[in-house]
């Protein structure tokens, strides 16, 4: 049947393919026009055909079977997961997360405080919760773990559960700390490392080392440095513990992943597949012989670094498309950060909608019933092989300069990050990189929240420890906190700027250009006065300086401007500042005049923001 359906359309080759788009193109060049350049260090074209697959060797394997690309297990199952931290005292999170669980969560974690909870307090946290069906995970605790796991257990033997059918994680991850910090938590991690795998010999479902990946995400990371770091953080873990006489194998059974899933939405699936073949491929290195335990497991934790205080709703957003990446991608277990976690702990309602988030997922959407979709795509079987290239060559460099730590000592590691984050964050200065509602397209009259502090906006992580470092920890930061700074001075200054949209002449360019200028000054929080067209300059001053506005903008086309501007800049006499939108061909000549205000898409928008607000005094 398909035979004959496809014959009514005969086979194109790539050359004639290539021929169209070149006489499209008209001489312009295909590798700028076409080719995007990843922050990944590697080129993805404009389109891929059967003959991209050549070469590829994880093609072959079917779910389940090594090398893992397309998945650990034959479904499609994974664990919906939510957090709650015990600030909230340990029966409020008790009767949450069984709430949480009645409505769908399958696993909890419960973010403990440094010094822990006693066996009585495990006792009421884990009361109604059956922990054979339902996992629970314990974060924050790292230095304290063995402690932690000695009340667990018997609070777990109290309530009566069979230790082989416990599903549980410990986070006991010191390099976590010692990247965020500059220094680990507790100068005798290795003998708790020990002593957390002795307490958990008879409990085979209890994992106990967290290689935390996300972390590197949370800095403004790449995929492939988020991926290849993850793995080099774990190698490191695997030669800590076999050098203390823990076999691959068993060192391997306690370790769990948890990386970040950003919004970048087929690179993201590509990622966790990637995962799977390198993980599986070092874990057979180290000598690991059982291919049970050749299989990663791993968490997808929704991006922290490209959520937003501003227009918050558009996080529900973020966290739909990256919960999507990482269903498809075949996860362990995922996690949703409700909207509002940036700037205060989660609400009820927001709880639910990140835990519904997934759910719908699963029930309306059948995500969970399909494995592996992505399998034979061109394009992301091609996407998959470039990041296990990638990943695989820097988590290759980092074990010849000496493997995780000595990479961190020597600043290898936290220099790499660094260059991508800055280019990051040029690229959504100048809005390359679109984060809605930030740096483009701003709710120009919402305010923020009453929980949002000047703390909340400028603080880096990783900058502030008193503590004497071992190594330069990585800035953990949001990428919007430049842009949010920003707004966040002008909605708390005494002043509100007020920016006049001075439109006239040619209809179409005068509202596209009031519109770039009303979403460019918009980011800042001024506020905005558009106008559809005045039918003259002197009319449309009049209006300005009537709306008493501390800028104006000039919005019109170029071949307009020459001689309207400068009348303009004369009747506005200096009572605002007078801005051209645009960048026409007779700027020279409106500067010499003293006209030298100028924003166009080519602008640095964080820069020029903050250039504004120094001239208003904010």
């Amino acid at each position: 049947m398909a035979d004959k359906l496809f014959t009514q359309f005969p086979p194109i080759s790539t050359q004639a393919w290539e021929e169209e788009i070149m006489k499209d193109l008209k001489g312009a060049d295909y590798q700028r026009r076409l080719v995007w350049k990843t922050m990944e260090g590697f080129s993805v074209k404009p389109y891929y055909r059967n003959e991209d697959l050549a070469g590829i060797e994880h093609l072959d394997s079917s779910p389940g079977e090594f090398p893992f690309v397309r998945g650990t297990k034959p479904l499609n199952n994974w664990k919906v997961l939510q957090s709650y931290p015990l600030e909230k005292g340990v029966k409020e999170c008790n009767l949450e997360a069984i709430e949480a669980l009645a409505r769908g969560v399958d696993s909890v974690a419960f973010t403990l405080p440094p010094s822990g909870i006693d066996t009585q307090q495990f006792v009421t946290l884990l009361q109604g919760i059956d922990l054979t069906q339902n996992e629970t995970l314990y974060r924050g605790c790292s230095c304290s773990t063995p402690k932690l796991i000695e009340s667990f257990i018997e609070a777990v033997e109290k309530l009566g559960f069979n230790p082989k059918e416990i599903i549980a994680s410990f986070d006991l991850d010191p390099l976590q700390w010692l990247t965020t910090t500059g220094n680990y938590n507790c100068s005798d991690f290795e003998n708790r490392l020990e002593r957390a795998f002795e307490l958990t010999k008879e409990y085979p479902g209890i994992k106990v080392v967290g290689v935390e990946g996300y972390i590197f995400n949370d800095a403004g990371a790449s995929i492939v440095q988020e991926l290849a770091f993850s793995l080099s953080m774990a190698s490191e873990y695997l030669f800590i513990l076999t050098k203390m006489g823990i076999g691959a194998n068993e060192a391997v059974a306690k370790m769990r992943f948890n990386l970040s899933v950003g919004s970048n939405y087929f690179m993201e699936i590509a990622k966790f597949r990637a995962a799977r073949v390198l993980w599986a491929n070092i874990a057979k290195e180290w000598g690991v012989d059982d291919s049970e335990l050749l299989k990663i497991c791993v968490d997808a934790k929704t991006s922290r670094w490209n959520m937003t205080i501003w227009d918050p709703f558009v996080n529900m957003l973020r966290g739909t498309t990256e919960a999507m990446s990482a269903a498809l991608a075949g996860v362990n277990s995922l996690e949703v950060l409700p909207y509002d976690t940036p700037f205060r702990e989660p609400s009820e309602f927001s709880n639910r909608i990140a835990r519904n988030t997934q759910i719908i997922l699963k029930e309306e959407a059948h995500f969970d019933k399909v494995t592996d979709p992505a399998a034979g795509s061109y394009y992301i079987e091609n996407l998959t092989s470039s990041i296990i290239e990638e990943g695989w060559k820097l988590f290759t460099q980092i074990e010849e300069i000496g493997g995780y730590r000595e990479a961190l000592k020597r600043g290898v590691i936290q220099k790499s990050i660094k260059e991508i984050s800055s280019k990051r964050d040029a690229n959504i200065a100048t809005r390359r990189e679109i984060l809605l509602g930030t740096n483009q397209y701003p709710n120009f009259t919402e305010k923020a929240e009453d929980e949002v502090s000047l703390d909340m906006v400028t603080r880096k992580e990783g900058d502030n420890s008193s503590q004497e470092r071992i190594v330069e920890p990585i800035e953990q930061y949001r990428g919007a906190q430049a842009f949010e700074a920003v707004r966040f001075a002008t909605e708390t200054s005494e002043k509100k700027p007020t920016v006049f949209m001075l439109t006239f002449g040619n209809l179409a360019m005068c509202r596209a250009r009031a519109q770039f200028s009303s979403n460019f000054f918009g980011v800042a929080g001024f506020k905005i006065i558009d106008n559809n067209r005045f039918a003259t300059v002197e009319e449309g001053v009049e209006a300005a300086l009537a709306s008493k506005a501390e800028i104006v903008v000039a919005c019109s086309s170029d071949d307009e401007y020459g001689e309207a501007v400068p009348k303009i800049n004369k009747l506005l006499n200096g009572a605002a500042i007078l801005v051209v939108a645009g960048d026409p061909a007779s700027r020279p000549e409106l500067e010499a005049e003293g006209i030298t205000n100028f924003i166009g898409v080519k602008s640095n928008l964080l820069e020029t923001l903050k250039e504004y607000q120094n001239k208003l005094g904010i």
